[in-house]
């Protein structure tokens, strides 16, 4: 049993899915125009075992209205990802600003010097 930010990363993980969730990041779609870029490479099946990974990991929902089934972006399921990613920013952030200090104080001790053949 996968914990939920190992199965949001498992479902971000592979490009269909990442392409579904960009177009419900537009508004909610029914599940036939969110398969109809991909029915050229693969199954209806398969398309609906992508957004059963999606909504397994809580980014989409998906409702059914008569024979309509809709989904929709579930940004809920993003936050943990992003929460945890977001530590990781911070210290990327932290090590940039070092450094940026860092060569401000070595090209502070040696300016650049300008072409002497010209």
């Amino acid at each position: 049993m996968q914990d939920r930010l190992s199965q949001t990363f498992s479902a971000l993980a592979d490009p269909t899915r990442r392409a579904m969730l960009a177009r419900l990041s537009q508004g909610e779609a029914n599940v036939s125009d969110l398969a109809e870029p991909f029915l050229n490479d693969m199954s209806l099946p398969a398309v609906t075992k992508h957004l059963q990974v999606l909504e397994k990991a809580g980014l989409i929902t998906k409702t059914r209205k008569a024979q309509w089934r809709s989904c929709k972006l579930n940004g809920d399921g993003l936050k943990d990802a992003a929460d945890w990613m977001e530590q990781y920013r911070v210290f990327w952030e932290e090590s940039f600003d070092r450094l940026d200090a860092y060569l401000k104080t070595v090209t502070a001790k040696n300016p650049p010097q300008g072409d002497e053949n010209v």
